[in-house]
C-alpha cells in the first residue's frame, strides 16, 4: 500500500474584523473573483484557480488564519493521513462534507507549532458565471478583470517561535514535503527552510520568530503574477489606492520578484510573487545559506521587509 500523498496547497481560511474593508481590498484592489457567499463567509479565488475557492474571508473579532488547507493526490489518501497522524500522535478532528463551502471530507488538526492544517481531496470546480468567464476552455475567469488580477494562489509562510528545525522535520516526516533551500547560522541553528511537494521551490515556508507572542504566526499568504511587469503594475494599482507597500525587489532564496503588502482588514500580510524557479531533479540536494550569504539571501535586490516594520509576524495562524 502506497503513502499518502499531497498534491498541492489549496486555500487558506482567513477570519477578519472588518469584513468589508478585507473584501474590498482582495476582491476590488488585489482583484481576485467570488465564487459564493454562504452564512456569512466569502469565498474567493484568482483568474486562474479552479477550484471553489482558494480564500475565504469571515467575520471575527480579530485577524487570524483559521486553517491552511492541501489537497491530496487520491481521495482516500485523506483517510490515510489520518491513521498516519494518529499513530504519530497528531489529534485528528473530521469535518463533513459542506461543512466548507464547495468542499468534500476533509480533516483538521494542528503541527506541534499549532499552525491548523486541512486535508482534503474533493472540492468543487464551478464555472464562472457569464459575465467574467473567459473565452478560454482552460481557464476559468476573464484575466486582467479587475485591480492586481493575479494568476494563481502560490505559497504560505508562517513563523514560530519554536525550533523551526522540528517543524520543518514534522513537515517532512508527516506529510512528505521536500526541503528545497534553508538558512542556517551558526549560533542559532535553522532559521528558516522552504518546502514543497510540487516542482515550485516551496509551497510552504517556515521562519524563525522567537520573540513572538504565540508559536503559531503567519508570516504572508502568496499569489503569483506572471511576470516582473505585473509586480510593477500591482504597485501602480496600491498606491493608486492609498496603500503602502514594501518592494518591488528580488529575493536570492528563490529567486523570485515580490511585492509585500498587508490587508488593511485583517493585517495578512499578502506577497505578490513572480520569477522563481522549477525543481525537476529526483535527487535534488537542499541549499544552505548562511549568515554570510544574508546581504542576497533574503534581498537580492529591492526593498526589503527586513528592513521594515513589516517584518514581523501579521497575525496568528
Amino acid at each position: 500500500m502506497s503513502l499518502p500523498e499531497i498534491a498541492k496547497l489549496g486555500h487558506v481560511a482567513l477570519v477578519t474584523p472588518d469584513l468589508e474593508k478585507s473584501l474590498w481590498f482582495f476582491r476590488d484592489v488585489i482583484g481576485l473573483e467570488i465564487t459564493e457567499e454562504k452564512e456569512g463567509t466569502v469565498y474567493l479565488r484568482a483568474w486562474g484557480d479552479f477550484e471553489h475557492h482558494t480564500l475565504s474571508l469571515t467575520a471575527g473579532d480579530k485577524g487570524y488564519i483559521d486553517h491552511i488547507a492541501w489537497r491530496t493526490k487520491r481521495p482516500e489518501d485523506v483517510e490515510g493521513f489520518a491513521d498516519l497522524l494518529e499513530k504519530a500522535g497528531t489529534e485528528v478532528t473530521w469535518k463533513e462534507a459542506g461543512e466548507e463551502a464547495g468542499q468534500g471530507r476533509a480533516i483538521r488538526f494542528k503541527l506541534p507549532s499549532q499552525h491548523s492544517f486541512e486535508i482534503y481531496y474533493d472540492m468543487e470546480k464551478p464555472k464562472a458565471d457569464e459575465k467574467s468567464r473567459s473565452v478560454l476552455k482552460n481557464q476559468s475567469h476573464k484575466s486582467w478583470n479587475r485591480g492586481v488580477s493575479p494568476r494563481r494562489f502560490d505559497h504560505v509562510n508562517i513563523a514560530t517561535s519554536m525550533d523551526v528545525a522540528d517543524i520543518i522535520d514534522y513537515l517532512g516526516t508527516q506529510l512528505g514535503f521536500k526541503l528545497r533551500e534553508y538558512v542556517k547560522y551558526n549560533n542559532k541553528g535553522v532559521m528558516a527552510g522552504w518546502m514543497s511537494v510540487t516542482p515550485l521551490v516551496h509551497d510552504i515556508a517556515v521562519i524563525s520568530r522567537p520573540n513572538a507572542e504565540t508559536p503559531n504566526q503567519l508570516h504572508h499568504i502568496s499569489y503569483w503574477v506572471d511576470n516582473a511587469q505585473d509586480i510593477l503594475r500591482a504597485a501602480d494599482i496600491l498606491k493608486e489606492s492609498g496603500i503602502n507597500f514594501i518592494g518591488p525587489g528580488k529575493h536570492g532564496i528563490s529567486q523570485a520578484f515580490y511585492l509585500y503588502v498587508i490587508d488593511p482588514g485583517s493585517g495578512c500580510r499578502l506577497e505578490l510573487f513572480s520569477g522563481s524557479y522549477l525543481i525537476f531533479e529526483p535527487d535534488w540536494e537542499p541549499v544552505e545559506w548562511t549568515e554570510k550569504d544574508h546581504s542576497i539571501g533574503n534581498t537580492y535586490w529591492g526593498d526589503t521587509v527586513m528592513d521594515k516594520e513589516m517584518n514581523k509576524p501579521t497575525i496568528e495562524a
